[in-house]
């Protein structure tokens, strides 16, 4: 609706609206509420939990099979000051890294980031979602210069810094 709404101002005030669609964020900042979070705030909350409680394991949902795209919000952020300086079309623009990760690649690297050495459980009666989650973003970069600089061990170790350092994984 809103990408109908803006195609509409553009063609009748000349009013440059532009439509940018992101995969999955994460970083400093995000909701890493257990009933709420998504994947990497979760496996990031239950990591540093179970490592502080000594716990054996770690569940996680589904199969670990579905692959996923994520960006770094400081990623994202430049991507939407670029697109505004530089952006005028109607057509939408996929915000992503270009590259995409099992999540049970993810959760193991969250549990080497955070330097959990128990186990990860997979539950196959939880969901997986989707198989795969990825976006071409190549109109980004032609239209308007963006790619993502943040490598993703680094952002999710940038992620993991903020979080303890908010007091994140204390029982």
């Amino acid at each position: 609706m809103l990408m109908v709404q803006s195609g509409a101002y553009r063609q009748e005030y000349g009013f440059n609206s532009i439509n940018l669609l992101p995969v999955n964020l994460y970083g400093p900042g995000d909701n890493f509420d257990l009933e709420s979070s998504h994947v990497i705030p979760a496996l990031i909350r239950k990591c540093l939990e179970a490592k502080r409680a000594g716990a054996p394991s770690v569940a996680c949902w589904g199969t670990g099979r579905p692959t996923r795209e994520f960006l770094y919000v400081e990623d994202a952020a430049e991507a939407v000051v670029l697109a505004a300086e530089r952006y005028n079309s109607s057509e939408p623009v996929n915000l992503g890294s270009g590259s995409e990760i099992s999540t049970r690649e993810l959760a193991e690297l969250i549990k080497a980031i955070v330097g959990y050495g128990g186990a990860l459980v997979w539950d196959a009666s939880r969901p997986d979602g989707q198989p795969r989650r990825a976006l071409d973003t190549s109109r980004a970069a032609e239209a308007f210069g963006f790619k993502a600089r943040t490598r993703f061990k680094a952002g999710l170790e940038r992620t993991v810094e903020w979080y303890v350092g908010q007091g994140g994984g204390r029982s």
